[in-house]
């Protein structure tokens, strides 16, 4: 310091412009006040929670293994979860194998790691418009140009993504083909089949991001992209066991073609060395002695009923000209209220009801529809979601 003089430090790294504040978490940050009923975060029914069969596996766990569980360990993750997770996978239909996983601290780093290895900035990246959230926000840190392909109720429209690839020339295309989060459409085969098919003719990479597959409620199981032939090669699966046994474990993965995985182990080595041993072992472990399959099926017929409970309440307050999504599974609901509405504008007075729901508009990759908006109905038992959609009525009217 010279005469008094303090030279400020430089300032932040330019890509946290593209950060900005998440609406997720703010809309989380709703549900801290009890009066308030939300349908803004995307959290799994809490009363699925196994919260005696996870307790029993710590106890486990610390008592047969206490230091291994404790100490560090590899980066790939531990191998009998890998196993775990490669059977349930190859039960499902994909060939999978425990040495293409890598365990990840939630889904959300395993997208981290996959753009980190995948991406240079400036690289193309084709999303459905709307598309997840956090998975723009993801792109937008790496400096990817986000290019969004138009959607209907059934997924990304196939002739617009062709156009696009051809126009484009993504390096990535970031898909949630089942149960989509924000609009729980859910892309039909022949459309999978189709993508699967611009992937191998033009050589660009997929990342299918599956955390609600396994709550289908209705309909016939789809086969996932990355078990397609034509695309198996450059299909890189994220999955996560926080929908269907506890989001804070915070275990997630992807399963990828061998370079990419490997790029990816090194990614992850350098972020965090590896996600929390003794949490790994307790999923294991958990897998090893408990049917999740059977657990899962009360799940789905739980959730089949707050939709329907949700879709029911909204149909009788929705003003004339809206409309909303009817999934097979997974958490969401989709509305579009008339023209002219702003579901932003009128979340302040939502909340002054106590109710609460996320706008539409951030999910969209470039210019949003201000009159989306999205609801969860995996959070609350029939009578709640009707109360909390009586109260949203006030707000439409």
């Amino acid at each position: 310091m010279t005469d008094g003089v303090r030279v400020p430090p430089p300032a932040l790294a330019g890509r946290t412009a593209a950060a900005g504040s998440s609406v997720i978490r703010e809309a989380l940050a709703l549900t801290a006040r009890p009066e308030v009923i939300s349908f803004a975060g995307g959290l799994p029914a809490s009363e699925l929670i196994d919260v005696t069969g996870i307790r029993a596996m710590y106890d486990q766990v610390l008592t047969d293994e206490p230091y291994r569980a404790l100490q560090y360990s590899v980066t790939d993750g531990d191998p009998r979860l890998r196993e775990a997770i490669a059977a349930r996978l190859a039960g499902q239909g994909l060939a999978a194998h425990p040495d293409r996983l890598l365990i990840t601290t939630g889904a959300q780093q395993a997208l981290t790691l996959l753009t980190a290895v995948l991406l240079e900035p400036g690289d193309t990246v084709l999303v459905e418009q709307p598309t997840y959230l956090a998975a723009l926000q993801c792109f937008g840190q790496a400096g990817a140009r986000v290019v969004p392909v138009p959607t209907d109720g059934h997924g990304v429209d196939v002739a617009a993504l062709a156009e696009a690839v051809e126009r484009e020339r993504p390096r990535l295309l970031y898909l949630v083909p089942t149960f989509q989060n924000p609009t729980g459409q859910t892309l039909p085969l022949e459309r999978r089949r189709a993508v699967a098919r611009l992937a191998a003719e033009h050589g660009f990479w997929i990342a299918e991001d599956d955390p609600y597959g396994e709550l289908r409620f209705r309909g016939e199981h789809l086969p996932r992209i990355a078990a397609l032939e034509e695309a198996a090669d450059r299909t890189v699966l994220l999955g996560s066991l926080s929908k269907v046994l506890a989001p804070g474990l915070r275990l997630g993965w992807l399963h990828a073609p061998a370079a990419v995985r490997r790029a990816c182990v090194l990614a992850k080595q350098a972020l965090d060395l590896h996600s929390s041993t003794v949490d790994q072992a307790v999923a294991a472990r958990y897998l090893a002695e408990h049917d999740l399959d059977a657990r899962l099926v009360p799940a789905r017929a739980l959730y089949r009923e707050r939709c329907a409970a949700m879709l029911g309440a909204l149909e009788g307050v929705l003003p004339q000209g809206s409309t909303v999504s009817r999934p097979d599974g997974g958490m969401f609901v989709w509305v579009r209220l008339p023209e002219g509405r702003d579901a932003t504008a009128l979340l302040p007075e939502a909340v002054a009801h106590d109710v609460a729901y996320v706008p539409g508009e951030p999910f969209f990759a470039g210019a949003g529809d201000a009159a989306t908006l999205r609801m969860s109905f995996a959070g609350h038992p029939p009578d709640v979601i009707e109360e909390g959609v009586r109260r949203l009525a006030k707000v439409l009217v």
